[in-house]
């Protein structure tokens, strides 16, 4: 091989081995940027999901909190219910209470109370007994009807108006105020 020869080859080497080198570093730089590109997709993609996995950790807390505040006022109003059933259960003993002559008479006095012009009262059959002095010293018809149960109902002048006092109706009324009571003795 002549000299010449020799110089191009080496030149045209050397060249190669430029290219190859200027090859080589841009191909290196493209997969840098490749990996960066790819790292910053992964990290943002990373934070996506932990937001999203947070946003639905914080949505099943609530429901969660929502579903658990449900129960317990579930559970509390199931209870208020027995308190009144077991209420009611204990009112419905109060006929055989010797004091129960007195308490009907109460109510009865204070039914006729709000009549202007009272003409009869009406009681279960089996409290008509405990009435009859009532009626008497009023002289008011003493009528039955079977179906009012622990307490009695003032009838006016005509008939047209009438005034129901019973300790089922008065406990009625009064229940919102007690069982307000009775969740704050258990609950606090």
């Amino acid at each position: 091989m002549s000299k010449l020869e020799a110089i191009l080859s080496q030149e045209v080497e050397a060249e190669i081995r430029a290219i190859l080198e200027g090859a080589r570093k841009e191909a290196e730089g493209l997969l840098a940027e490749a990996r960066a590109k790819a790292e910053a997709l992964v990290s943002a993609r990373e934070k996506a999901v932990k937001a999203a996995f947070q946003a639905a950790l914080k949505r099943a807390e609530s429901a969660g909190e929502l579903l658990l505040s449900t129960a317990r006022a579930q559970a509390r109003g199931e209870v208020l219910d027995r308190v009144r059933a077991q209420v009611e259960e204990a009112l419905s003993a109060l006929p055989q209470d010797p004091r129960w002559p007195e308490i009907l008479r109460k109510l009865a006095e204070e039914a006729l109370s709000a009549l202007p012009e009272p003409e009869a009262l009406l009681a279960h059959p089996e409290d008509l007994p405990h009435l009859e002095p009532l009626a008497r010293a009023r002289g008011l018809e003493l009528r039955p009807d079977p179906a009012l149960r622990l307490g009695v109902r003032a009838v006016g002048r005509g008939g047209k108006t009438q005034v129901e006092n019973s300790v089922l109706s008065r406990l009625a009324r009064a229940w919102d105020a007690l069982s307000a009571k009775v969740a704050q003795v258990l609950w606090g």
